[in-house]
């Protein structure tokens, strides 16, 4: 029974220093497309709201 015990402790003890030594994360190629994204979404966003704004102004000089 101990031995059962031992080889469990001795597993997960090894599968936690496996995990913490392992350093993937984001590339920079991940971060620069996610950049890049965000800043096309922006300008669309800017774009969208200057054209309603200018909607809005056309309306309320015609009266």
């Amino acid at each position: 029974m101990l031995s059962y015990l031992t080889v469990i402790v001795v597993t997960v003890r090894a599968r936690i220093a496996e995990i913490r030594a392992d350093e993937r994360g984001y590339s920079t190629e991940t971060v620069l497309v996610t950049a890049l994204l965000v800043a096309a979404a922006l300008a669309v966003i800017a774009i969208i709201v200057a054209a309603v704004t200018r909607k809005a102004n056309e309306i309320g000089g015609t009266m």
